[in-house]
């Protein structure tokens, strides 16, 4: 979550590979056949319903091979759900493998013909990855929870995945105003790295403020950290504080302004001790393309931001920050980190390649996850 946005940008400079997501709208097109309903019955029920089933499937048989006898053996349908041409027929050279819908639309070779769970599962050979563990880093506010999605595509390609709560956020205990430094905020990524074994390296993924987490960590631990990957986040330069970077800019975001509320534990004469965002506004704000399901449940778990850490000025090296690779996934349709700034944190300090969440909000975890995990799957095969 930025702190005091606004929307005007510096001259754009080439500097990265930029990657629009083009399968988004195909992919979320068939999202819905994802998972089935399953019901229960009694026994009574479920026998009549089958004798019901089997019945109308003999009456259709019968009725369809009529229809057949009576049409010399040749599907009398010219348009239902589908245009068919056969070979061999007046219109043969017409026939396409794959059928026009019933809009008339021809369906073009990118369309998914698989279920997406089949288009999703891509084959990755996890043999030919330099790690196959990712680690998930929430934005201010959020917590490990917000990655389900992206934590359940990653596990059905055989990723490893953890989720990092930082201090004070998710289900972690510890009181948000009390957190007085960015090294405590993201003790539990840097507790993690710390612990990894000699020569074991993850891909870090972070969200929103999480950027500057990921940041900080990459400093300490490059040996670690394969890749890193900024999701609408906060990418700094050294010397640069989460605040600097939202303020640099002459008009301010609006609708953050309207939905932020500071929090004064030591008093109002002393600076807030952490940012709390008003619950009407949520959608708005973050989630303007997410379901319902995924705002209420942001709703009831999301916590307040600490501020101190917003303050704090990283200090970035070329030799440890500088030696991992970067990527930056851009989410354009934004209202919480608008695109005009994610590209002026991107071209003045140029990520190796940046990809593009077409109708992505804030959140892609909930609105986009299925583009999201393809891109992830991307960076994690690049060589």
């Amino acid at each position: 979550m930025g702190i005091c946005l606004s929307t005007k940008s510096p001259p754009r400079k080439n500097h990265s590979k930029r990657v629009t997501n083009q399968s988004t709208a195909s992919v979320n097109s068939n999202s819905s056949n994802r998972w089935s309903r399953v019901r229960s019955f009694s026994g009574k029920r479920e026998k009549f319903d089958d004798a019901m089933i089997h019945e109308h499937a003999v009456a259709a048989a019968l009725l369809f091979q009529q229809h057949q006898q009576q049409n010399g053996g040749v599907l009398p349908f010219d348009r239902s759900t589908s245009l068919r041409h056969l070979p061999g027929s007046a219109n043969s050279k017409r026939y396409n493998p794959l059928p026009r819908s019933s809009s008339t639309r021809p369906r073009s070779l990118t369309d998914p013909l698989l279920p997406p769970q089949q288009l999703l599962n891509q084959d990755v050979n996890l043999d030919e990855l330099e790690t196959s563990h990712v680690v998930l880093v929430h934005g201010g506010g959020f917590g490990a929870w917000c990655w389900y999605k992206t934590i359940a595509l990653l596990e059905e390609c055989k990723f490893k995945v953890t989720a990092i709560d930082l201090t004070g956020s998710g289900i972690d205990l510890f009181d948000t105003n009390s957190i007085k430094s960015l090294s405590q905020y993201v003790t539990p990524l840097t507790d993690f790295l710390k612990n990894l074994t000699d020569g074991e390296k993850v891909i870090l993924v972070g969200h929103d403020f999480g950027g500057s987490c990921i940041s900080y960590a990459m400093e300490l631990y490059p040996s670690k950290i394969s890749k890193a990957v900024f999701i609408a986040a906060s990418m700094l330069k050294s010397g640069q504080s989460t605040l600097d970077m939202f303020s640099q800019k002459e008009n301010t975001n609006d609708l953050l302004r309207q939905a932020q509320k500071f929090i004064y534990t030591n008093g109002n004469n002393f600076p807030p001790t952490a940012i709390d965002l008003d619950k009407t506004l949520l959608k708005d704000l973050l989630f303007n393309h997410s379901p319902p399901k995924d705002v209420a449940l942001a709703s009831v778990s999301m916590r307040p931001i600490p501020f101190p850490p917003v303050l704090e000025k990283l200090s970035l090296s070329d030799s440890n920050y500088g030696s991992v690779r970067r990527f930056y996934i851009e989410t354009p349709d934004d209202n919480s980190i608008p695109i005009a700034l994610q590209q002026s944190m991107i071209n003045e300090s140029p990520p190796e390649k940046v990809f593009r969440l077409k109708g992505s909000d804030h959140s892609p975890f909930f609105s986009k996850p299925q583009a999201l995990h393809k891109l992830l799957l991307e960076i994690a095969k690049i060589k």
